[in-house]
């Protein structure tokens, strides 16, 4: 056994633990074993400093789960969008697939948690269907392995799947989105890292959420990725308490790419049942984003986003950089506040010049279609504190 499954053998996910550990009370500690169960391995519990930390909050269960009655099971609609066992096929051209249930630490914030640490929820019987399905939807080209963590999947059985995957000639690119660099690092091995050398291109997407989990153990691993000609990327998700700080975020993209992970996304937390607790306004994320455009590095900031509830992607937010925008100019504002004007250059997409204030030109009407915004019902959106 490597030490990578020994520490899973050894993690807290019982009630008995939750109340010896996290002085929870016990029938609070059984009713959220029941809703979501707890896995905490030795290592990420070792980073825990005190209580209510940052990294406590990620990990350990809260009786604020069992209030919140308001988030969905499955915010994102992903098994709606689901044509076969393991598949979620939302955009055109790639695919979600779900290899396993289990994860390295089960995130109190999860948006799977209804499948994950359920095997019956997503079952290794499932995987040939799925293969099938990319096999036959020639408009794939990029597949995404998640679940669970696929890394929670033995070298054997995970390089089954690479080299399956690396048989269908339309698939481009394969990413692996695990969080084990992160939670369980020693699960990154050398032996992982040359199995995976040869079904390139791989990309990771991984996922650190607070600067304390950058330790020497998840550096190495990050390091040993990119080593073996990875390149690994970073998905955050914006939390109370946890990273709803300017500074915090600054800190913690920048220790990234230091061990070679370029931040890619910042999510909006889902609107998850048992995570309302986490929360910000989107007011908080637009602040954060403020504050790394033009005082550090564009490597380091990452993509604002909202992973639209009912299915509808990510959706990027943006900070109002631009005051004003007509046909001859743009008028912007900097990192700064200062103002400046680019003018407009005309060419296919914007060839009319004006005539008694309008508009002439054969190709002067917009191309894009007109939506009569009044006609869509919106769900009514609830005021969250910061």
């Amino acid at each position: 056994m490597e030490l990578w499954q020994q520490m899973i053998r050894d993690s807290i996910h019982t009630v008995d633990q939750l109340v010896e550990k996290f002085n929870i009370d016990r029938k609070v500690a059984e009713d959220l074993d029941e809703f979501f169960q707890a896995r905490i391995n030795p290592y990420y519990f070792s980073l825990i400093r005190y209580p209510g930390d940052p990294i406590w909050l990620q990990c350990v269960p809260d009786k604020a789960e069992l209030d919140d009655f308001d988030g969905e099971e499955d915010p994102l609609m992903e098994d709606s969008m689901s044509p076969v066992p393991n598949i979620t096929h939302r955009y055109p051209d790639r695919a979600l697939f779900l290899v396993t249930s289990q994860c390295g630490l089960y995130c109190r914030f999860c948006t799977r948690k209804r499948k994950v640490g359920d095997y019956e929820k997503i079952s290794m019987k499932g995987l040939e269907s799925a293969f099938q399905y990319l096999e036959q939807h020639t408009e794939v080209r990029d597949v995404i392995l998640s679940g669970g963590d696929p890394l929670m999947l033995t070298d054997a059985m995970l390089e089954k799947i690479l080299q399956r995957l690396r048989a269908i000639p339309h698939i481009e690119i394969i990413r692996l989105g695990t969080k084990m660099p992160c939670v369980l690092p020693h699960r990154i091995t050398p032996e992982l890292c040359e199995m995976i050398k040869k079904y390139h291109p791989i990309y990771v997407n991984t996922h650190f959420n607070h600067p304390w989990e950058i330790t020497p153990e998840s550096s190495r691993a990050c390091e040993m990725l990119a080593n073996a000609g990875v390149p690994v990327g970073n998905q955050m998700v914006l939390m109370k308490g946890v990273n709803d700080d300017p500074a915090v975020v600054k800190e913690l993209l920048q220790k990234l790419l230091k061990i070679r992970v370029r931040p890619y996304y910042m999510y909006m937390a889902d609107e998850t049942k048992g995570a309302n607790h986490f929360r910000t306004s989107i007011e908080t994320g637009i602040e954060i984003i403020e504050n790394l455009r033009g005082h550090t590095s564009g490597l380091a900031i990452p993509h604002f986003v909202i992973d639209a509830p009912g299915g509808g992607g990510k959706i990027p937010i943006l900070p109002e950089y631009v005051i004003h925008h007509d046909e001859d100019k743009i008028i912007l504002r900097n990192f700064k506040n200062k103002v400046y004007v680019y003018k407009n250059y005309k060419d296919k997409n914007n060839p009319g010049t004006k005539k008694n204030g309008k508009t002439s030109g054969k190709n002067s009407k917009s191309k894009i279609k007109e939506i009569d915004y009044s006609k869509i019902e919106l769900p009514i959106l609830e005021e969250v504190e910061s």
